[in-house]
């Protein structure tokens, strides 16, 4: 039976064509989810996608994770249902506090386009298996609110529990304490990250590397195996 991931539309979300697509080539079947609607279809997954949600409004996230959607999706993923977050999402996932930490503008004041190195951190989650820990990856990077930032503390807890998932390498676009660029939660069931892995499935878009197709991957072999 083939798995079923949502994406959410949000009103201003841009890449949830590409994440379709995204799932699409790694073998999985994209179901698209409104975010007035709080039925998630029965999905397996869910992929928050990116994009400017309201408009960023208030503060990138802070509206969308009031949609009726995340209702539901917030009850699910402390349940279980695997969940990314990818730049917006990411956003979204902080402010419904299903990650620590929150979203700031960089610290640069511009936004920021270019294909990003990173470091794998963590190829435990549900959505990183098919990677390996310090594996270094090539993602397209763009936002205006990507600097991550936590207290000591919870970055302490972050780094001690290995709940930091990918790390900036060689430039920090946005500022991001200790140069991280996506989370887990506890579980491992629920990750963000700010560059988009969905831009990185096709040698003939993005970087011109698959190295997001990973992502889609994992996720697809968890949930054929579960």
């Amino acid at each position: 039976m083939t798995a079923r991931i949502g994406v959410v539309t949000f009103p201003g979300s841009l890449d949830d064509r590409d994440t379709q697509r995204a799932i699409r080539l790694a073998g999985a079947e994209p179901v698209a989810l409104w975010h007035k609607d709080k039925d998630l279809h029965q999905v397996d997954a869910v992929v928050l996608c990116g994009g400017f949600s309201y408009g960023d409004y208030l503060r990138a996230g802070a509206i969308a994770r009031f949609s009726p959607v995340m209702e539901t999706l917030i009850e699910q993923a402390k349940a279980g249902l695997p969940v990314l977050g990818i730049c917006n999402g990411f956003q979204i996932l902080t402010e419904a506090h299903l990650l620590p930490g929150t979203m700031l503008r960089n610290d640069h004041l511009h936004f920021i386009c270019r294909d990003q190195k990173l470091r794998v951190e963590n190829a435990e989650t549900s959505w990183t298996t098919d990677y390996t820990a310090g594996q270094e990856i090539h993602i397209p990077l763009k936002n205006n609110d990507g600097q991550y930032v936590a207290d000591e503390y919870t970055l302490d807890n972050l780094e001690a529990e290995g709940r930091v998932a990918f790390r900036y390498l060689d430039f920090n676009p946005n500022g991001s304490q200790r140069d991280i660029a996506g989370v887990t939660n506890e579980a491992g069931n629920v990750v963000g990250l700010m560059p988009h892995p969905e831009h990185a499935v096709e040698p003939l878009i993005g970087t011109g590397r698959t190295d997001g197709l990973p992502f889609f991957t994992s996720i697809l072999k968890k949930l054929v195996n579960a």
